[in-house]
């Protein structure tokens, strides 16, 4: 589904933030991006997406590069960032979905069955007609995972998803996540604080000072992590079996 081959990027102020990423993301795989803060994990989920254009190397998407062939790759995949206010742009939740399906020229019909989808998807039925900055954090988290779904995306990407929720808030998202996974959506997921999802994916990739250290099983990986600045999640430390959040 996606082919990264030796990427770099280094930012105008001469940052060198990767160097030479080579990764393999399989349809409806379940991908877990972790490293410490500042380890680059952010500019790779920009730079898989298209919103960055890489210094050198190539992104592949179901075959489309995202740098001559960017309409292609944003028709596949959405991206739910950290701050997720900085990504509403409608006064009602209903609105806020709607950006995207008229954006893509669609007929009212068209727009109108997918936002009622994304609306059911996303449990959001009963707020569409509530004003955004009404919504609590773990809504607008929901919200702006609805606005993705409406473009009909196959692959999500989550920017530190968990960032600013509180405990329920956590569980919200997770939840939806992992239905979404089960649907056959491919997830990638950047974090420095695995101890919330790791129980739920399919493989972990550790990025550290702009390089990819290892990648394979979480299971394979849990006590490696603290190699590269990670802290485990708890039940490794304690020798416990795999634990949930939703638990």
């Amino acid at each position: 589904m996606i082919e990264i081959k030796n990427l770099h990027h280094r930012y105008p102020d001469g940052t060198y933030a990767l160097k030479g990423i080579d990764l393999a993301i399989s349809g409806g795989e379940f991908l877990l991006i972790c490293g410490p803060n500042g380890s680059g994990k952010t500019t790779l989920i920009r730079l898989i997406s298209g919103l960055l254009k890489p210094t050198s190397g190539s992104v592949h998407v179901n075959g489309f590069n995202t740098l001559n062939e960017s309409k292609q790759v944003r028709g596949l995949m959405g991206m739910v960032f950290q701050d997720p206010d900085s990504q509403i742009v409608g006064e009602t939740v209903r609105e806020d979905i709607t950006f995207g399906p008229e954006n893509l020229g669609l007929s009212k019909q068209e727009i109108d069955e997918r936002v009622d989808w994304a609306l059911r998807a996303m449990g959001l039925e009963t707020l569409s007609e509530k004003p955004c900055y009404h919504l609590s954090g773990g809504e607008k988290r929901r919200l702006a995972i609805a606005g993705v779904l409406a473009m009909k995306s196959r692959v999500i990407l989550f920017d530190e998803p968990f960032s600013f929720l509180d405990y329920p808030g956590i569980q919200e998202v997770l939840r939806f996540m992992i239905q979404l996974h089960r649907e056959g959506h491919t997830l990638i997921v950047t974090t420095h604080d695995v101890e919330k999802v790791i129980a739920h994916v399919d493989r972990i990739a550790v990025i550290h000072d702009g390089e990819l250290k290892i990648s394979g099983s979480p299971e394979g990986l849990l006590m490696k992590l603290p190699e590269f600045g990670i802290r485990p999640p708890c039940y490794a430390l304690l020798g416990k079996e795999k634990f949930s959040w939703l638990e």
